[in-house]
């Protein structure tokens, strides 16, 4: 028993001290601790908070700069427009395909020719006939075989379109107006209606110089009695 006693009472090392009281003094130096911890950790939220606060205002407010040419452009409107040109990315062009003319005679396709850009007329190299019917006419053929004023040739829509070529009989003369002979007759059957039309103006045309031929001689033929009459009288006068 006496054993189990020894054994159930707690030994000299194992025995609990009470926790010492805490004076007033320091428990007052523990709370001046806390709150200025406390009031450290405020200090820094707030200063966070402002700088937040300061960062964002800074971003609103933007300077006006002068552009130099009478008016203001807003410093950040400016930003902005740099940001949206500089994602702008330019598509490629689209391929076009060239303009083909299509010939008249051969109905074929074709870049140009002579006769597309000298008279406008959709007819290939190829299918050309400058001996017959793409013949070319003088301005003065023109107007006396077609019976055409300068009017019909220059003024009328669309004025018929020409070349220029020396003067084979005197360069001198200057240059010489080429039409195209289709378009002449186009033009000739604008003017008079019909072949039968342009015929009857053939005709009065060539009595008129016919009379005109006549008046003429008559004229001349009156102008030599007269003279060798006033003759006459002369030599017997002497």
């Amino acid at each position: 028993r006496a054993a189990r006693d020894g054994l159930d009472a707690p030994g000299p090392g194992l025995e609990q001290s009470p926790k010492p009281e805490l004076s007033a003094a320091m428990r007052a130096k523990i709370e001046r601790n806390r709150q200025q911890a406390l009031m450290l950790r405020q200090a820094r939220l707030a200063s966070r908070s402002l700088s937040a606060v300061e960062g964002a205002t800074s971003a609103k407010v933007s300077k006006t700069i002068d552009s130099g040419a009478g008016f203001f452009i807003d410093e950040e409107e400016e930003a902005l427009e740099e940001q949206r040109t500089r994602k702008v990315v330019h598509q490629p062009a689209p391929v076009i395909e060239p303009d083909y003319l299509v010939c008249d005679e051969c109905e074929k396709p074709f870049m140009d020719s002579y006769l597309s850009n000298s008279f406008d007329l959709s007819v290939c190299d190829k299918c050309r006939d400058n001996e017959e019917k793409h013949k070319l006419v003088s301005r003065t053929e023109a107007k006396a075989h077609y019976l055409l004023k300068d009017c019909d040739l220059d003024k009328r829509e669309p004025p018929l379109r020409f070349i220029l070529k020396k003067n084979p009989h005197n360069p001198r003369w200057g240059d010489m107006k080429l039409y195209l002979k289709v378009q002449v007759e186009k033009r000739c059957m604008e003017v008079w209606g019909s072949e039968e039309a342009l015929e009857e103006a053939r005709e009065t045309r060539e009595e008129n110089k016919e009379v005109q031929k006549q008046k003429r001689f008559n004229k001349k033929s009156k102008s030599v009695i007269t003279s060798n009459l006033i003759r006459q009288h002369s030599d017997v006068g002497v």
